[in-house]
């Protein structure tokens, strides 16, 4: 008989931490704006790609990679938060990371 391998809460994508910086929402960091190419811990298919911040689109899909796969830094680069709070409703994330940002920031969940 074969080994099954199935998804636990110890095993898989929502094993893994999600990123939430504690100062987000107050950070006045440096944002990315226009075109951006993202890391390869975030974006690591070919060919790279140049995803432009100013189209709505292109917004969407580096704010799901970035909270997705980014780290504490590449959300205080890649996203604003007052952007975040339009779009959230939009965002196609892991159940798993909507519900740690949800949490820790109950105002998105309101805003969708």
């Amino acid at each position: 008989m074969g080994v099954v391998i199935s998804r636990s809460s110890i095993l898989g994508p929502a094993s893994r931490p999600v990123a939430i910086p504690l100062r987000f929402d107050t950070s006045s960091d440096v944002k990315a704006q226009g075109g951006v190419e993202l890391p390869i811990h975030i974006w690591w298919s070919e060919p790279r790609r140049v995803f432009d911040l100013r189209s709505p689109k292109d917004r969407l899909r580096v704010y799901e990679l970035v909270l997705s796969e980014g780290d504490e830094d590449d959300i205080r680069f890649y996203v604003r938060y007052d952007d975040l709070r339009s779009v959230w409703g939009q965002l196609f994330l892991p159940r798993h990371v909507r519900e740690a940002w949800e949490r820790k920031f109950p105002q998105l969940s309101a805003s969708s």
